[in-house]
């Protein structure tokens, strides 16, 4: 409906008539409801954001401090079972490692190849362990979240590995932990120097 009243604006998908000046007023005042709840969730967000970026930090660290109680705490569950740990071989990484195991595939699943194998590694030896991570991504809706990266995994200060990595994470009681990852191995033998 079209109407030559300048004083009234027509809401033409709920049928209501609403003076121009009242519409002002009610549009004023409902603002403050909308930009806090729009502020709270942004900052909800952040603080999502912020306790993620932790879980990585500290999972970089306790590599490096050998710290297992740390590690583990990151991750949803302490059995292996439990938590998804996979990794995919690149291509001419696999064809080199083929020539001395023919039946070799991109991505098998190796029991002993768990979370916990990682920090126990690290552990076992008097060398420094380390995981560095670049361009790292996230995504939340608060509940789930994604996180990938650019790893590189340095033995005593030396490159042995590296590639991209993707953790899969929920929000629990006790806060974000991991509940999966899934990296590709590069290395030595794969193409491009890494």
């Amino acid at each position: 409906m079209i109407t030559n009243n300048s004083n009234v604006i027509h809401h033409f998908n709920i049928g209501i008539a609403v003076p121009k000046n009242k519409a002002l007023l009610l549009a004023l005042c409902l603002a403050p409801v909308g930009c806090q709840t729009a502020l709270a969730q942004s900052q909800g967000k952040a603080d999502d954001l912020a306790a993620i970026n932790r879980v990585v930090e500290s999972f970089r660290t306790s590599l490096i401090d050998k710290d297992k109680a740390t590690y583990m705490s990151l991750f949803f569950s302490d059995r292996p079972e439990d938590i998804g740990w996979q990794f995919v071989s690149e291509d001419t990484r696999l064809d080199h490692i083929r020539k001395t195991k023919p039946d070799a595939i991109k991505a098998r699943n190796i029991p002993s190849n768990n979370f916990i194998s990682l920090i126990d590694g690290a552990i076992a030896t008097d060398e420094p362990r380390e995981e560095t991570f670049s361009n790292v991504s996230i995504d939340t809706d608060g509940e789930i979240a994604s996180v990938s990266f650019d790893y590189t995994f340095l033995a005593n200060g030396k490159k042995t590995n590296w590639g991209k990595e993707m953790w899969q994470l929920v929000r629990t009681e006790a806060g974000w932990k991991i509940f999966s990852v899934v990296y590709t191995i590069r290395d030595q033998w794969s193409a491009g120097d890494g």
